[in-house]
């Protein structure tokens, strides 16, 4: 069970780091409150607070290689605060959802546009590499995939039931060609330490779940 106030404080915390020193806004826990609503919603399996909280603690660990890690903490609340698994325009839907509050909330026009940059990025994972601050969300996104094999085993489980309205045999097929695009990649992760720490171990488990989809 996710804390709720804990990220509350979190989403607090990223906000006020964003907006600039001699700015002032409205409260920010009912935009937390909003966003964390978003993250609970039905049709969630995979993408939820525990996703959430787990890419935010993975932001904790890049910091260091962000230019402006609450800008990108931000990005991190929007980028899959629109989600419905038969839709194709999530990000999007983040993105535009970000464009609006972060504005009424206190944040310039230039980080709103940052925050929502880096929700779009999300779509293909694919930052430049002098993009410090979309290496850092990408990577920190991408993290699940070098989780332990029974966390990675409950990853996949929960996005198969995301996916519940698509048949098996034509999830298989499509969940492989998926797989098989992330390992035809030259890197899974960008950043040093993703490089260092999660690249072979989410190589392995790539690689364990295409042959299992393949038998």
């Amino acid at each position: 069970m996710a804390d709720l106030d804990a990220l509350r404080t979190r989403f607090t915390h990223a906000l006020e780091g964003a907006r600039s020193p001699e700015a002032t806004g409205p409260d920010p826990v009912p935009y937390a409150d909003n966003l964390l609503a978003r993250w609970q919603e039905p049709q969630r399996r995979y993408h939820t607070l525990t996703h959430l909280t787990a890419v935010l603690d993975h932001i904790d660990v890049l910091e260091a290689h962000a230019a402006d890690p609450d800008v990108v903490r931000l990005a991190a609340w929007f980028h899959d605060a629109v989600y419905f698994p038969d839709r194709s325009e999530n990000e999007e839907r983040s993105a535009r959802l970000a464009e609006r509050a972060l504005p009424e909330a206190g944040v310039s026009a230039a980080k709103t546009a940052e925050v929502a940059r880096l929700v779009r990025l999300t779509v293909t994972h694919d930052p430049a590499d002098e993009d410090r601050d979309g290496r850092v969300l990408c990577d920190a996104d991408l993290a699940i995939l070098a989780a332990p094999p029974s966390a990675y085993a409950a990853y996949t489980a929960a996005v198969r039931e995301e996916y519940g309205f698509v048949p098996n045999d034509a999830f298989r097929p499509g969940r492989a060609a998926i797989l098989r695009q992330l390992l035809d990649l030259p890197r899974l992760f960008r950043t040093p330490y993703g490089q260092a720490e999660w690249e072979a171990t989410a190589r392995y488990n790539l690689r364990t779940e295409l042959e299992m989809l393949s038998t």
